[in-house]
């Protein structure tokens, strides 16, 4: 921190609004004065991640992560505070002119950006092979015979690579990329036998794979004839990792915020395809099942998912798979199951975009609907026996909803489908309600059930234990003189440093210091000082509540009075405690004492409290 400006801290803080950082992870809603949205920081279904645009701050009361600006980047992007510093002063336009890392850790960083480098200049000599040479023709033609037009091949940089051993290594060599490197980044490989580098990627249609900020960090080769494996995709790298990363989600994130939805698809070609008919929310995992990360990065941009998966039983395993997975994370998901096992490329292909876009915007499924499809699947309903083991496990699925109405809706299809009396199922229904709210709470927050959307049972939650006076007095004081230098400069003449807990304390002494040099305490610059996780989450989570408004002159010397008080009853506690173990040990000249001593104590705090 010390090596930037202080300068440059205050111009990057006046030229970001928390609200439009956080925006890009979170999607947020307005409400009053606060904007509020799921944490991105711990998995919740119930939104309790605030930020407060007059105040530039965030604070979540489920995992109670706050701070400012700079601390959602370090926390988001993983980054140091000099980092997160940097990366708002080149979204702002701020030139750099300042040393953030040692020379020894700029090496790594260099590493990369020769990584990033590589991959963007291998991207374009891909499309170049691709479109301008003898090489890549038949790779062209096959393209435009799966529906690919020059303009779409040109918007997506897909490219070629030709069947030689080591062109794009002569092509990266000659550049002056250092081959080791390359061979770490997965764009070639090290022949053992013949001592030599060649190209990874050979005979094969290329895809650039990009990063959240648009940075293409690898490649998806997909083989044009019989060579196996049908994919190549980059392996892990420092730079490639893609059980965190979504194809296409770079270029498809504003339009995901805008729509607060988010279209999943298993394939390069079937999201490339639903591109060209409009639908440009789509994003793709890359060459993986979804992840927890993938589900995390999805989460912090929408709320609601639509699955576009392949429409063979490969394609449903794998939707009902992903389902549970966003359900878990409270995303609110609908599955579109396309006719004949279509894939969404052959389906496009045969019905065209636009009834492709009803699909996907009108025809989706609820999730529901689509876990009963799946459980169809499991039995023999031809029978007698595999029906009543069919509706028995469709009940459970009925009875995990929330809603009433929902229950019924799907209780009276379920009777009428297989000619069940719609009292009966009821009377099965609420059977498992009735044992099920024997368990225990599942909920999102289990450790703080008011949070917990599937915990209705708010009276069973056990409460914590209360906090002394003296505690409640220090956080009311401390929330005051946040927003209050007069009485920040009150309680430094009468109270100092006389803070019980270290933390107040420690807090104090810094909002002390911090009205040395300013007039009034501007929250973000001052969070900028503390440089203190704990005290950050502690400050920002103070500055919520509205103190200075009701610390009239009386509540202020209350407060002080009790923070003061509180060394002399904890002595007197401890002293009383010592009594009773002396009277049961039968000590009675060491109880006597120390009951002498409890008198004296007791007096102190009554004229203490005059």
């Amino acid at each position: 921190m010390n090596r930037i400006p202080e300068e440059v801290i205050t111009a990057v803080l006046s030229h970001t609004n928390i609200v439009d950082v956080v925006s890009k992870h979170v999607h947020l809603t307005k409400q009053g004065k606060y904007m509020r949205g799921l944490c991105p920081f711990h998995s919740e279904k119930t939104p309790s991640f605030t930020v407060t645009p007059e105040k530039q701050i965030f604070h979540c009361y489920g995992c109670g992560k706050g701070g400012g600006v700079f601390k959602f980047v370090m926390e988001i992007e993983g980054v140091s505070f000099p980092e997160a510093v940097r990366m708002l002063a080149e979204d702002a336009g701020i030139p750099i002119t300042w040393e953030l890392r040692p020379r020894e850790r700029d090496e790594h960083a260099e590493e990369k950006q020769q990584l990033y480098n590589a991959h963007e200049l291998a991207s374009r000599w891909f499309h170049h092979v691709l479109m301008s040479t003898e090489q890549g023709r038949p790779a062209l033609e096959y393209l435009r015979s799966r529906g690919f037009s020059d303009k779409l091949i040109s918007t997506f940089q897909i490219g070629y690579a030709p069947q030689m051993w080591d062109a794009l290594t002569t092509f990266l060599q000659k550049r002056e990329f250092a081959l080791p490197l390359m061979e770490k980044g997965g764009l070639v490989a090290f022949h053992e036998e013949r001592n030599q580098y060649y190209d990874r990627f050979r005979d094969r249609i290329m895809f650039p794979l990009h990063d959240e900020q648009g940075r293409i960090v690898g490649f998806a080769g997909r083989a044009i004839g019989d060579i196996q494996p049908k994919y190549l995709n980059t392996s892990e790298t420092p730079i490639f990792h893609k059980s965190r990363l979504l194809y296409q989600f770079h270029e498809a994130k504003s339009t995901i915020r805008k729509n607060n939805q988010i279209v999943l698809f298993e394939g390069y070609v079937d999201l490339i395809k639903a591109w060209e008919a409009g639908v440009h929310n789509g994003v793709a995992s890359m060459g993986t099942a979804l992840t927890e990360e993938h589900v995390k990065l999805i989460r912090r941009y929408a709320s609601r998912v639509v699955i576009c998966y392949d429409g063979d039983d490969a394609g449903i395993e794998a939707a009902y798979k992903s389902l549970l997975l966003l359900e878990r994370a409270g995303l609110a998901v609908n599955v579109v199951m396309l006719p004949d096992r279509m894939d969404p490329d052959e389906y496009i292909t045969k019905y065209g975009g636009e009834c492709f876009r009803h699909e996907v915007m009108h025809g989706a499924m609820s999730a529901v609907r689509f876990k009963l499809l799946y459980l169809k699947r499991n039995f023999s309903l031809h029978s007698e026996d595999g029906k009543l083991r069919y509706i028995r496990s469709a009940l459970r699925i009925v009875a995990a909803l929330r809603s009433p109405v929902e229950r019924e809706y799907y209780l009276k299809e379920l009777a009428e489908e297989y000619n069940f009396s719609l009292d009966t199922l009821k009377q099965e229904l609420y059977a498992l309600l009735r044992s099920s709210q024997k368990l225990p709470p599942n909920g999102d927050n289990i450790g703080k059930p008011w949070n917990n959307g599937m915990n209705n049972r708010r009276e069973e939650v056990t409460r914590p234990a209360l906090r002394p006076a003296y505690y409640n007095a220090e956080r009311n004081l401390l929330a005051a003189m946040l927003q209050d230098a007069e009485i920040a400069h009150l309680v430094q003449e009468r109270l100092g440093d006389a803070f019980n807990v270290e933390a107040h304390a420690a807090l104090a002494a810094y909002i002390y210091r911090y009205y040395t040099e300013h007039d009034t305490l501007e929250m973000p610059s001052f969070l900028v000082t503390l440089q203190d996780d704990e005290l950050e989450r502690l400050a920002t989570s103070l500055s919520m509540e509205d103190a200075a408004a009701v610390m009239n002159e009386r509540a202020l010397e209350d407060h002080i009075s009790q923070i003061k008080k509180a060394p002399m009853q904890q002595a007197i506690e401890h002293k009383k405690e010592q009594l009773q173990r002396a009277e049961r040990s039968g000590d009675v000249a060491t109880a006597v004492q120390i009951a002498e001593e409890i008198i004296t104590l007791e007096k102190k705090l009554k004229d203490m409290q005059l």
